[in-house]
């Protein structure tokens, strides 16, 4: 089986282009010679105990470089993501073991005062003076060397990249160098990926996502990879166009963001051969293909390995696709474990034997792809429980094999692109003046993912106040920038159970269809805007936003 390191030293002889950002440049030769730099740096830096190097950066070079040396010295990356902030950022790290960090003085601020467990000597800032590795030598970052990369097993533990669950603590997925590289080299070879094309990433490198599908498959091709600091809707063509990009990964709602941009009658001018990712809507996808005259290729998947679909021909619209043959994927009502009945979908596409058809998406070979959580044995113990790799997710299936997906479970949302748990945001809510109790739950987007709901009951007297509300999110210093709700609903008692515990199954059923006051932010008009002010939900806003499900083919999730 392959590893990372050996994809990283079969690009140390090659002079095309490996690396661009922004201005700069780097032939693949002196992409490795600086990963094996990176390398020998880390081996100066180990200690004993685990050897996790945290990494709080944006898609920068030096992201890279330290990918690929982590890959040489067999040290694991553990990618962390800036949208955490307070306590919970500093769970991520502590959690992790990690050894050291590396961040720039930009990203260091969001660490201030947090107890990671890493000493504040190895917080290393990349572009400080005391830098353990400076740049400027030249002549030595370009030595490339075959002692690199020693003789190193399959199973070394390459990444550990951060997944919610539904418990609110993350959890970390254990990812090899095998398995990375593997997945790498099916992504590149299936896609025909070569030294010919650009590959742009723009999604953060912490997750998976632009992992998977476009750095390390870049590196198996030989391919140009273009780093953006991050993603930017107006400057997505404009990029295209500089760099003659060929292909690009996206998750979630950057479509949907690109799409926001105005229109022009040449946008179909570029060199795009296709786009891969998740979590966009039927509709952006055909808008987007229409107005650029690229192709997008979904699929299914998750930073654990063990389910996976994509789109083939035949595909419906509205479904995700299939798992790839020979897998033994299935839909399972998770209170009894027996397979679901097939969907019952009708000629206008709609769900009719919803609560019998929906389930959990079960992979029941799928425990011997999964590599674990790290340091989580209940995890993984719910997780793989019967043999079989519970995926947390919803769906349900045609009488033709296509699978669609219908939710989550419990309080996982997802934003954006980015996964996380209900708890954390409930903690900060109940700091509100005159909250008693809090409740966060997800509830769809019309185009794609969740949106954050909150539930406030509020004490004796308090009345909810729209503007007093926005002003205490902007002052959480822990609220993560996914977090905030879009939507406020005020009601006079949240449901309980029987044992005085918080029942969310009503307010799951019920969204902003009820008779309490719901308060919510219009989704703005270009993509990545800066929210609007808390409002009363009307009448015409229900209207407007049934509308919105509907253009983008979603409505069904309203009937769920």
């Amino acid at each position: 089986m392959t590893t990372v390191a050996e994809l990283v030293l079969a690009r140390a002889q090659d002079d095309n282009t490996g690396l661009r950002f922004e201005d700069a440049s780097w032939t693949w030769r002196q992409v490795v010679a600086r990963c094996a730099a990176r390398a020998r740096m880390l081996d100066t830096l180990r200690k004993d105990g685990p050897f996790h190097v945290g990494v709080l950066l944006e898609n920068v070079p030096e992201y890279l470089f330290l990918l690929g040396g982590a890959a040489l010295a067999g040290a694991t990356i553990v990618g962390i993501n800036p949208t955490r902030r307070g306590a919970e950022l500093a769970r991520d790290v502590a959690h992790a073991d990690c050894q050291l960090i590396v961040t720039d003085t930009a990203q260091a601020s969001l660490l201030a005062g947090l107890d990671t467990g890493v000493e504040a000597a190895r917080v290393l800032l990349c572009d400080g003076p005391d830098y353990p590795l400076t740049l400027d030598h030249a002549a030595e970052a370009d030595r490339a060397t075959a002692a690199e990369g020693r003789d190193l097993d399959p199973d070394t533990l390459y990444l550990l990249l951060f997944t919610s669950g539904s418990t609110g603590a993350p959890k970390a997925v254990r990812v090899s160098q095998g398995r990375m590289a593997g997945q790498a080299s099916v992504m590149a070879g299936g896609s025909g990926f070569g030294p010919d094309d650009v590959m742009y990433c723009a999604m953060p490198m912490f997750h998976g996502n632009a992992l998977n599908t476009c750095v390390v498959p870049a590196i198996a091709a030989g391919a140009q990879l273009v780093l953006r600091r991050r993603f930017s809707a107006s400057g997505f063509l404009p990029d295209v166009r500089r760099y003659g990009v060929t292909y690009f990964n996206y998750v979630g709602r950057a479509l949907a963001y690109v799409l926001t941009t105005r229109p022009q009658p040449d946008d179909a001018e570029n060199t795009l051969r296709f786009g891969f990712g998740t979590d966009a809507s039927p509709q952006d996808i055909s808008t987007f293909k229409r107005r650029f005259a690229c192709p997008i290729v979904e699929g299914y998947g998750s930073s654990e390995g063990a389910i996976s679909m994509s789109r083939v021909p035949g595909t419906p619209r509205q479904a995700m696709g299939k798992p790839p043959p020979g897998t033994d994927v299935v839909i399972v009502d998770p209170s009894t474990g027996i397979e679901c009945p097939p969907a019952d979908i009708d000629a206008e596409g709609k769900l009719t034997n919803a609560s019998e058809a929906i389930g959990e998406i079960v992979g029941r070979d799928g425990v011997a792809r999964f590599e674990g959580y790290y340091a989580n044995e209940e995890a993984d113990a719910e997780r793989t429980r019967e043999g079989w790799f519970w995926s947390g997710d919803l769906g349900y299936r045609d009488e033709d094999g296509f699978f669609y997906f219908a939710g989550r479970m419990a309080d996982w949302l997802r934003v954006d692109g980015e996964n996380f748990a209900a708890a954390p945001v409930e903690r900060i809510l109940a700091r509100f003046p005159g909250v008693v109790t809090a409740v966060v739950l997800p509830v769809p987007d019309p185009r794609t993912g969740d949106q954050v709901m909150a539930a406030l009951e509020l004490a004796g007297p308090h009345r909810f106040d729209p503007v007093a509300f926005g002003e205490f999110l902007e002052h959480q210093s822990d609220l993560g920038t996914k977090w905030a709700p879009r939507f406020v609903r005020i009601t006079d008692r949240i449901p309980l159970t029987g044992s005085g515990k918080v029942d969310k199954r009503p307010l799951r059923r019920q969204y902003w269809n009820t008779a309490d006051p719901v308060w919510w932010r219009p989704f703005a008009s270009q993509g990545g805007g800066p929210p609007t002010a808390y409002r009363r939900l009307n009448a015409d806003d229900v209207d407007a936003l049934d509308a919105q499900f509907a253009e983008h083919g979603r409505r069904a999730l309203l009937e769920l």
